[in-house]
């Protein structure tokens, strides 16, 4: 009898956990799933002027690349995502996004110099709050997704991708 009642508590549990997971936007979006956009500091850095990068940018094509100076995949994927912006066009938003607390642990000036030192050449923000890796359900980094040009999520997927992967995942670029 005591096993069926931790099986059933245990039940209990995933299920008020998945339920507090969806109310809180925990398990990430789906395809389709409209993202409001956000207005992000830059990061004076090659390829990104300062001022502010608006993500994403309604009526253009958004590929977002999360990331932190701090992870070696991010670091890996630099080369495939500088070969990727290479690629795209003015009528996609490509843009990379840290989710590092600037200010804070790591300053502006330190993102700056990894970017250079990794060949960013691409608009670079950083997401105070955490504001936009909360509302694309972003659990870790590198995370990455693509949005159509009104903002619907046509993609997302955590980890390392190559330059024809990432490219693939662009609307018009398949």
């Amino acid at each position: 009898m005591r096993r069926r009642e931790a099986i059933a508590g245990l039940g209990a549990l995933g299920v008020l956990g998945a339920g507090g997971a969806v109310a809180f936007g925990q398990l990430g979006n789906s395809e389709g799933d409209r993202i409001d956009p956000l207005e992000l500091p830059r990061i004076d850095a090659p390829g990104s002027p300062p001022g502010t990068e608006t993500v994403p940018e309604t009526g253009r094509v958004t590929y977002l690349s999360l990331f932190a100076t701090w992870c070696t995949i991010c670091q890996r994927k630099m080369g495939p995502l500088g070969e990727a912006a290479a690629a795209v066009d003015d009528d996609v938003q490509f843009v990379s996004v840290t989710n590092e607390p600037v200010g804070k642990t790591v300053d502006a000036g330190e993102v700056a110099a990894w970017w250079a030192d990794h060949d960013g050449s691409w608009p670079v923000a950083y997401d105070e709050t955490l504001e936009l890796s909360r509302r694309v359900g972003a659990r870790g980094v590198p995370y990455s997704v693509v949005f159509d040009a009104d903002n619907r999520v046509t993609w997302s997927d955590g980890g390392y991708q190559e330059t024809d992967d990432i490219l693939g995942h662009i609307p018009g670029r398949e």
